[in-house]
């Protein structure tokens, strides 16, 4: 089981999830995005965001609902709440179920938590959802959907390609012949009766 929660201090709302233990969180950190943000509960990022610059308002969310998730941590006051992208978690069988470690220091960034504020988990607690995703079939759509993102990107950008191609070669075709009308015009005046003076009879006889 999974519990889902909204977050409205942001415009678009915030999508934010937890499993309902530390099993379940396995199965969270097996089939995480890549765009999603983790601190024992799950962030996923609207799209065009990064994991660097969530608001403050935000992470105040994230941080009291991991601590009121937390046995020891919902007890305790200025608790460390530490968050990291999801590609940066480290699990081996060596370790214990819920236990994680971090493949990048640098990509570890800490909130503190002074104390559980009800009025922000009460908000959050309103938005709860439970759900029983299959989270395997879920990631695999989501990576399909991807791939036909970066195929249509890249047919756009081949489209805008050969765009330039063909208006480049149009302006190159345009200089080359830019003057073609001039020189048919002055063969044309040459060759015409209009402009010649009142003798050119003469000529001819």
């Amino acid at each position: 089981m999974v519990f889902y929660f909204t977050s409205t201090v942001v415009n678009p709302p915030a999508f934010i999830y937890v499993g309902k233990d530390k099993f379940e969180n396995e199965e969270l950190i097996k089939h995480g995005w890549e765009e999603d943000v983790c601190a024992h509960i799950y962030l996923r990022l609207p799209e065009g965001w990064t994991w660097e610059n969530i608001p403050e308002e935000l992470l105040t969310d994230l941080g009291q609902l991991t601590k009121a998730n937390s046995i020891e941590g919902n007890k305790k006051d200025n608790i460390t709440i530490i968050y990291t992208p999801w590609a940066n978690l480290k699990k081996d069988g060596s370790m214990a179920v819920g236990q994680v470690s971090f493949k990048d220091q640098k990509k570890v960034k800490r909130i503190l938590i002074a104390q559980r504020e009800n009025a922000i988990v009460n908000r959050l607690n309103k938005t709860k959802v439970e759900k029983h995703p299959d989270l395997r079939e879920e990631k695999e759509n989501h990576l399909k959907e991807l791939r036909k993102k970066d195929q249509a990107a890249v047919l756009a950008r081949k489209k805008e390609e050969d765009r330039l191609k063909k208006e480049r070669a149009e302006k190159k075709w345009q200089k080359d012949h830019a003057y073609d009308e001039l020189f048919a015009e002055e063969n044309m005046m040459n060759s015409s009766n209009q402009d010649r003076d009142e003798t050119w009879e003469d000529d001819f006889m």
